[in-house]
């Protein structure tokens, strides 16, 4: 991965977390809507810590370890999406966008990892 891929997916990954915190604040504040968009925004934000910490990583299993971190938020953060959007809570159109950015995140780490683990 060149540095200028790295500084692009640091910053797609703090545009998600941004893209999440915007999402919370418009939620309803009914009790389902507010403890579903607490999940999400939790593990929305924690992707790019996770993308950050592996930049420091001390070796390649340390690296696959935090990237496989940020892995496991991403998928996390697709089912609260997917909650949101078949509890009624939030229309499907306004968060497709959303959820497409969690696909593709998901499609590059899973790239990233697969390909350091065949180094």
């Amino acid at each position: 991965m060149s540095r200028t891929q790295e500084v692009e997916l640091r910053a797609r990954t703090k545009n998600f977390a941004l893209r999440i915190i915007r999402l919370y604040a418009s939620l309803p504040k009914t009790t389902e809507a507010q403890v579903i968009g607490r999940q999400v925004l939790r593990s929305g934000t924690s992707v790019g810590a996770h993308y950050r910490e592996a930049q420091r990583a001390k070796s390649n299993a340390d690296f696959v370890n935090k990237i496989e971190g940020a892995l496991q938020e991403l998928d996390e953060t697709a089912y609260w999406l997917e909650l949101l959007v078949e509890s009624g809570i939030v229309p499907e159109k306004k968060l497709k966008p959303l959820m497409q950015e969690t696909d593709e995140l998901i499609a590059i780490f899973v790239t990233i990892v697969t390909k350091v683990k065949a180094k």
